[in-house]
């Protein structure tokens, strides 16, 4: 998309008079346990899953993989391939992830291969496609969708992180059954539990996960929590029991105690690098930024800081142009406007409904990242430019190295929690924070 698209000239919105600030970057002091030996973690979670009896010599197993970006993913996966492989199965990889990659067996078998998931790299099949079984209802007579080439193995292996979902709060958020209803429902079944809205999200999706795994050949999955600057804290095996259940209502819990958060409570400016849904199925992650542009389930509020004004300078190479989330952004830059993949976007857009009704606005687009920084001071409210509390980050996966302007430096410096690393210094926004 070019320039002259647009019905009005970027440069009209650019407070140019606005000067870039002095920055200083600092460090979060979170607690983020790291797992040393990714490929040792995996494979006793690989041998307690792997006890049922429908993996056997010659069983063909799907794996389930997803479209987010997950720190050691190609590793994790490798190694539950070659796991099985020495027990005599026939492993292969299927497509996990709903209507992503433009809702088509070739844009997800693309999407995988940006995470290294590819024939050659493992030495195993991937069959990708987008026709699904219907394998039973629930009570009320709800069709439940899976995946045809899932269906027909032998047995099911799903690898997801878990974590927070970005439109609703429940016991059961993104992880294994997710990626059960969800993932391998493919965009018809994806479509189904989204016309729900948030509420059809927390109270379906567990109910169609369980039913799944009674209904299929699912024996279990590999869960994943990080910590707050993307990498592997842990790595658990999930029973067929715990999809759903108990087990994965405590690694909810857990993710949530290490999951990325912004420092600062209340910020006027966020200005982040870069979104993309290979960082969140929203693009950017809707705890972090503190909106979500969706109705509360319960009447509370959303959990997250006080952000005035969000920013984001870029659209992620591995989201392939769709940019869904993109109207929780109140600023974009022309560059990014131009990469976006409208059929991708709104394909994801339309499956998520309520969602991605309400976040398909288009934020007003300036025409470099600085116009946008420099209209994002401007517009946020605050009449003295100089005392704008901005902060900087790369996306809302890591939070624990960011830029701040002097109007929070009093606070940084006050907290232990809080490290100074360097500054003050011109705003590079060239070079991606934490680069």
């Amino acid at each position: 998309m070019t320039k002259a698209t647009l019905p009005y000239s970027p440069t009209a919105y650019d407070y140019l008079e606005i000067d870039l600030p002095q920055v200083w970057t600092v460090r979060h002091l979170v607690d983020a346990p790291v797992i040393a030996d990714v490929v040792a973690s995996t494979r006793p979670c690989v041998s307690e899953i792997a006890a049922d009896p429908r993996v056997r010599p010659g069983a063909e197993v799907a794996i389930g993989v997803g479209s987010r970006g997950i720190a050691n993913l190609q590793m994790v996966v490798l190694t539950v391939i070659m796991e099985l492989q020495a027990l005599g199965c026939k492993p292969f990889v299927v497509p996990a992830m709903g209507s992503h990659g433009g809702a088509t067996a070739a844009g997800q078998r693309q999407l995988l291969a940006e995470y290294g998931i590819t024939e050659a790299e493992l030495g195993v099949e991937i069959r990708a496609t987008m026709e699904v079984e219907q394998v039973g209802a629930l009570e009320d007579g709800y069709p439940v969708y899976f995946d045809k080439n899932a269906y027909a193995a032998d047995a099911v292996v799903l690898i997801n992180r878990i974590k927070h979902h970005t439109d609703f709060s429940g016991d059961i958020e993104s992880g294994i059954c997710k990626m059960a209803a969800i993932g391998l429902g493919k965009q018809y079944g994806a479509e189904r539990i989204h016309r729900y809205g948030a509420d059809g999200l927390r109270n379906i999706i567990p109910q169609v996960g369980r039913k799944l795994v009674q209904s299929t050949n699912i024996i279990g999955g590999i869960a994943l929590i990080e910590n707050g600057r993307g990498e592997t804290a842990e790595i658990h095996a999930v029973t067929p029991e715990g999809i759903g259940g108990q087990q994965e209502r405590d690694l909810l819990k857990r993710s949530k105690e290490l999951a990325p958060k912004l420092a600062f409570d209340e910020v006027d400016v966020l200005v982040l690098d870069e979104m993309g849904k290979n960082i969140s199925g929203a693009g950017m992650d809707t705890h972090v930024i503190g909106r979500v542009e969706m109705p509360s389930i319960d009447g509370s509020t959303w959990p997250g800081p006080n952000v005035r004004v969000v920013t984001v300078l870029s659209l992620t190479p591995e989201s392939h142009g769709n940019a869904s989330g993109l109207g929780l952004a109140d600023i974009i830059t022309l560059q990014m406007f131009g990469s976006i993949n409208w059929d991708y976007t709104v394909t994801n857009q339309r499956t998520s409904c309520e969602g991605g009704v309400r976040r398909g606005r288009i934020p007003v687009v300036l025409e470099s990242s600085e116009g946008a920084v420099r209209s994002s001071i401007g517009g946020c409210g605050r009449g003295d430019y100089s005392s704008v509390k901005i902060v900087r980050i790369r996306n809302t996966a890591f939070t624990t190295v960011m830029q701040i302007t002097e109007p929070l430096l009093a606070e940084a410096r006050s907290r232990a929690d809080i490290e100074i690393i360097s500054g003050p210094e011109p705003m590079d926004l060239n070079k991606l924070v934490g680069a």
